[in-house]
């Protein structure tokens, strides 16, 4: 009798004994849902300046079942970049994917759906963000990584914290 002798992350072999598949988690395909740049000022907004402009950036996370496996992920980016009160430039990206999570146990799926796929369609997002304030006239914005692990967190302790409000 031939022993199992390869070696598998943690949860990977109780994974595909639980519905005697592998797990597999696959892009179907990635796309830019909602786009827009404004650069009220322009081209004043454009001038050289003394300090580097205020930017403050928001990021979400929502998510869709399309079907038993099938899952249409959005994340969500906005930039806006402020000289004191004034707008230099505002960039909303609404970049998606849809995947397939098939073979994992279900209490793994909603952290694969929040966390491994907006983290799969991050680098492209903030791609898209650096290219639009640059063809804007401004310097690229190169958005920081995101912990999308610790959003999650946050979510799920928020939704929990008020389930007990309601209780």
């Amino acid at each position: 009798m031939a022993e199992d002798t390869e070696k598998k992350p943690a949860g990977e072999k109780e994974a595909a004994a639980t519905n005697g598949e592998a797990p597999q988690l696959s892009v179907l395909t990635q796309y830019v849902k909602d786009l827009s740049f404004e650069s009220p000022g322009a081209p004043l907004s454009l001038r050289p300046r003394e300090k580097a402009p205020a930017i403050n950036i928001n990021v979400n996370v929502t998510a869709n079942p399309l079907a038993d496996t099938d899952y249409d992920v959005n994340v969500t980016l906005n930039a806006i970049g402020k000289d004191g009160e004034d707008v230099l430039f505002n960039v909303e990206l609404v970049y998606g994917g849809v995947f397939r999570i098939s073979g994992f146990p279900q209490e793994h799926v909603m952290p694969l759906v929040f966390v491994e796929c907006p983290r799969l369609l991050f680098p492209f997002a903030r791609q898209i963000v650096a290219e639009c304030t640059r063809n804007g006239g401004f310097p690229p914005l190169m958005i920081d990584p995101i912990d999308f692990g610790k959003m999650f967190q946050q979510r799920v302790a928020e939704e929990q914290a008020k389930a007990k409000v309601t209780n």
